[in-house]
């Protein structure tokens, strides 16, 4: 990517102000900062982003945002609420951004406020594979390490397992199976104008990008805080 005509690439962070697991979640206190200015930080050393915008309905988080170095345009007028795909607030986005004629990007790149362990350097590799081999969406990953979802079992009322996968899965060494992988929303980039056709990042022949697991934690509620911040500390 470093020998090609760079590409207008910018990043969206949508925030909603309505988390309810962990309220005021985006901009909680997570190693001395709110929690979204860890993705704002990383966004902006970003060696190919242009822009960082946090798309937010809610004022403190832009407040604290443009605080952080993120432009902070207008509060996003739609699709904050609990139902609304993530993809549809920051397509959301685009259009509140061409309302005010700010240039259309080539490429989005979406960046979850919680998924603050994604480094610089994620969002570079991530930007520069999607970019060299020419994709139309890319959601980035993990694998799974010691949950294994090969064993994963469902429990009725009355305590009573199924399995998930057939028994002929289930009962091989677990080095015999297949690896898993599981969609993290720590890194979404998308050709601008494919994805407001599709109107999603899991759009047609979409691929992932694998992110140690150790830098894809999504925080949603408190376990995942408690996991966050024993990573960042001195304890790991």
């Amino acid at each position: 990517m470093d020998n090609m005509v760079a590409p207008n690439i910018v990043a969206i962070i949508p925030a909603r102000g309505g988390s309810k697991r962990i309220p005021k979640k985006n901009i909680i206190d997570l190693g001395g900062k709110p929690m979204i200015a860890w993705t704002i930080e990383a966004a902006l050393k970003s060696t190919y982003i242009s822009t960082v915008v946090v798309s937010t309905d809610d004022e403190e988080i832009a407040a604290i945002s443009r605080a952080h170095g993120a432009y902070v345009p207008f509060l996003r007028n739609g699709n904050a609420d609990d139902h609304s795909p993530v993809s549809l607030a920051t397509i959301r986005t685009l259009n509140q951004l061409d309302e005010i004629n700010f240039k259309k990007p080539d490429i989005t790149v979406q960046l979850m406020a919680n998924c603050p362990l994604r480094s610089y350097i994620n969002i570079n590799q991530s930007i520069k594979r999607f970019v060299t081999e020419d994709y139309d969406f890319q959601i980035s990953c993990f694998k799974y390490g010691w949950m294994n979802p090969w064993w994963a079992y469902t429990i009725d009322n009355k305590n009573n397992p199924t399995p998930i996968f057939k028994d002929e899965d289930r009962v091989q060494r677990s080095q015999d199976l297949p690896e898993l992988y599981c969609p993290t929303g720590a890194i979404w980039v998308a050709k601008t104008a494919e994805l407001l056709k599709a109107e999603t990042f899991y759009g047609p022949g979409h691929k992932f990008f694998e992110l140690p697991w150790t830098n894809a934690i999504d925080i949603d509620d408190y376990d995942d805080l408690k996991m966050t911040k024993i990573l960042m500390s001195d304890k790991w």
